[in-house]
């Protein structure tokens, strides 16, 4: 007897179609497995980059500097001075000496925000060397350091206002596209007046009252952010609410709240999910663009575009703009490539809900 076809076949859910279509397109996989790799690893910096000790042994004790709250004066480690332990200095002379005190260091032994004159020759800016990878910055703070911890701040920063962003933008999109009429013309009107506010005056006009910080600076942007989507989503509410499954969910009592969030949200975030990627790619620009006009995050906060437009006061010091550029490229490069992907997984006409 001929076995049954269709018993052996398994049902495959939409998102798993599409996951399997966005992994075999392995320039957007592979960028988003880095992606998350780096990002994940960023919070961990302290631990890799850091001119604070992991661990140190002196006198048989040990000692803990970076998981301590407070500082460990010079003194108790039987060294000079006042304030921070010099931990770098503190390892060469322990090398030095014929005890078996020692420290352990992270690996690159260096902070964002440590000022390093008092160990280096001639006036900062410094050019690449084997001690800096990447140089330091004119107040001769090492750049590869403040290059990496940038990365969380920019990565973080777009994540952040992305979210909040489309938060607001998808309940704003999903009202006018469910209810229509009078509700949506005049959200409509209203979206448009503000769409019109000039954000870079906002922007200047804010930064001459308060000072800029992260916090602020999420509320701006996504005060500016969340009408892009709003339009795609209202498309969305207005085909998917004309579907026989919303006609049944309403002859069945439903409520509009369910109808809205269980039955046609979740059949809308197409655009969603294909334009979050540029999205983030947006905010990142965003914010190394306000860095580099004196309108971003305050000094001494790692910023890619505060080393650029340190950089372009002196284009000798080439350094200075290649690095924050060069991983700015790389990572919105990534980004895009992810972007690419995910729009192809959910291009409708692979993969349809209604099929």
């Amino acid at each position: 007897m001929k076995k049954d076809k269709n018993k052996d076949k398994v049902s495959i859910s939409i998102f798993r179609k599409r996951w399997r279509k966005f992994k075999g397109i392995k320039r957007g996989y592979y960028a988003f497995l880095a992606l998350v790799f780096m990002y994940g690893i960023s919070f961990l910096l302290p631990l890799f980059i850091n001119h604070t000790a992991i661990m140190v042994k002196y006198n048989g004790e040990y000692y803990f500097p970076l998981f301590k709250s407070g500082i460990y004066a010079p003194s108790v480690f039987g060294q000079e001075g006042y304030g921070e332990t010099n931990y770098r200095r503190l390892k060469e002379t322990f090398s030095s000496d014929a005890s078996d005190n020692w420290v352990l260091m992270p690996i690159y032994p260096f902070s964002p925000n440590e000022n390093l004159l008092d160990e280096t020759e001639g006036s900062p800016p410094h050019p690449p060397s084997a001690r800096h990878l990447f140089g330091t910055d004119d107040r001769a703070r090492d750049v590869f350091a403040r290059t990496m911890y940038g990365f969380n701040i920019s990565i973080s920063f777009a994540l952040v206002v992305t979210f909040f962003a489309y938060l607001i933008g998808v309940s704003v999109g999903a009202v006018l596209g469910f209810f229509s009429g009078k509700i949506d013309i005049f959200g409509q009107r209203l979206i448009e007046i503000w769409s019109t506010l000039p954000f870079l005056y906002v922007m200047i006009i804010v930064s001459s009252i308060l000072q800029p910080n992260f916090i602020l600076l999420v509320l701006i942007l996504t005060a500016f952010s969340w009408m892009g989507i709003t339009y795609y989503v209202r498309g969305e509410f207005y085909r998917e609410k004309a579907r026989d499954y919303v006609s049944a969910a309403v002859s069945l009592g439903a409520k509009n709240r369910t109808i809205i969030f269980k039955h046609i949200l979740p059949n809308s975030l197409t655009p969603v999910i294909s334009f979050a990627p540029f999205a983030i790619v947006a905010d990142i620009s965003a914010l190394v663009s306000l860095d580099f006009l004196g309108f971003g995050l305050p000094p001494p906060t790692p910023s890619w575009g505060q080393l650029v437009r340190q950089g372009m006061t002196d284009i000798n010091n080439w350094w200075l703009v290649a690095v924050p550029l060069g991983a700015m490229f790389l990572t919105l490069i990534a980004i895009v490539f992810i972007g690419e992907a995910i729009r192809e997984a959910f291009d409708p006409k692979v993969y349809s809900r209604l099929r």
